[in-house]
């Protein structure tokens, strides 16, 4: 008999430090332990246990389409029968870096890795490259991965101030690392007055999901471009999250009237597998080695298999395709939205509900825009309501400040079941 969910992460701890490959699933943040999970099928999660849930974390984001889409699933077994590694040029990267370039309009080139983060670590080394200066300017409450020059927060002492988040890296690091608040377009451009020769970029998520559900205006987002462009930096996007999700195919970028140099991807473009990419203006990527100076290399990027699950989910992403996940996304909300302000006579009902096409944040906070906006205690307030949750076999990412995400799997009976499973 398989062990449960209790069992398997006690024997976990013994042999993975806390027990997890990855924070967030440890359930710190909540009162009850990690669900190991046996499957996945279209918006649904079994775990070890035989308790089936609705999945309202969707792998943080990359399935789209939902767990294991029939269409997706077949290609991937027909690429596994061809190889899954060949350490060498081949084909199906080709076809994914095509079809990209052809139908993303802010980008030339791309250069696949293995994550978001490695994307992350690769765009900030080619701005240094680029524009041979040193400094990398980031806001508070945007995550861009555990490289070590991203875990930084902003100082206890002045603007601009900044110091590391994590263990194991240097003060060196932390110094060229400047941190601002989100939304305050005024301070970022009084230091770019004053030291803006020593900016290599500006790196941002258009719209911040990592800490929140932080719309910034698209007037903030025109104004770190202008910044840029006066003192010669480059501003990178980071839309790990949003790209391919939010504004349909294009992400944020799409929407702007201007073109980033620079920016990232993740795992959506692998169909969920293993995968992240740098893509930007051409005579910026061609700074990367074997043309350029800057290097990059990796024995699994472009590995075939998430090439393959790339593609096959990406020529899904039709307009109709998005314009379901967004009707459907409405529709969940709303039940969502009658259970907060209804549920034990609205025990929840402080919670409210942040959305941008097929993401949401539950939140005590709905105008929040900075990190600093988002209450001190939602993390308190955030542990009954996904226990709630999770004992009616609804699953959340299980942490306050995490965003949900909605696919396209999550349709008419998902919708009937989310509201069986929250009236009963």
């Amino acid at each position: 008999m398989m062990d449960s969910s209790n069992q398997m992460f006690e024997q976990s701890q013994n042999y993975v430090p806390g027990g997890v490959h990855s924070p967030v699933r440890s359930f710190s943040g909540v009162d009850s332990t990690p669900r190991f999970i046996k499957s996945g099928k279209g918006a649904y999660l079994l775990d070890v246990d035989g308790k089936n849930y609705i999945d309202f974390c969707m792998s943080f984001g990359p399935l789209i389409l939902g767990h294991r889409d029939s269409e997706v699933e077949l290609e991937l077994k027909a690429a596994l029968e061809r190889g899954w590694s060949y350490g060498a040029c081949e084909p199906y990267s080709l076809e994914l870096a095509k079809y990209l370039v052809d139908k993303v309009p802010h980008i030339d080139k791309i250069r696949f890795v293995n994550s978001g983060t490695e994307a992350v670590m690769t765009a900030l080394r080619v701005a240094r490259g680029f524009t041979q200066r040193s400094k990398i300017i980031k806001f508070n409450g945007c995550y861009h991965g555990h490289t070590d020059s991203m875990l930084i927060k902003a100082g206890s002492g002045l603007a601009g101030t900044s110091q590391a988040t994590s263990a194991g890296i240097s003060s060196l690091i932390a110094e060229e690392t400047v941190v601002f608040e989100l939304n305050d377009l005024d301070a970022v451009s009084s230091y770019m007055q004053t030291s803006g020769a020593d900016v290599a970029a500006i790196i941002v998520e258009p719209l911040p999901a990592n800490n929140g559900l932080l719309v910034q205006s698209d007037h903030y987002l025109q104004g770190l471009f202008d910044l840029t462009r006066k003192h010669g930096a480059l501003l990178i996007f980071d839309e790990v999250i949003s790209g391919f999700r939010v504004n349909g195919f294009g992400g944020v970028a799409e929407r702007m009237n201007f073109k980033p140099d620079l920016v990232t991807y993740g795992k959506i473009i692998g169909g969920g597998l293993p995968v992240g990419a740098l893509a930007g203006r051409g005579d910026i990527m061609d700074y990367l080695a074997p043309v350029g100076d800057v290097y990059q290399a990796g024995t699994l990027s472009a590995n075939p298999l998430a090439m393959v699950g790339g593609l096959a989910t990406l020529q899904k992403l039709t307009t109709n395709c998005y314009q379901t996940i967004n009707r459907n996304t409405k529709d969940l909300l709303q039940i969502f939205r009658n259970w907060l302000d209804n549920f034990e006579g609205g025990r929840f009902k402080e919670f409210h509900i942040v959305n941008v096409d097929s993401l949401f944040w539950l939140t005590t906070n709905p105008g929040a825009t900075r990190a600093v906006d988002i209450p001190g205690d939602t993390a308190e307030k955030f542990c009954p309501l996904f226990e709630t949750l999770l004992a009616k076999g609804v699953y959340l990412a299980p942490n306050g400040y995490e965003v949900g995400f909605i696919s396209l799997a999550h349709d008419s009976e998902v919708i009937r079941e989310l509201e069986s499973r929250l009236g009963s």
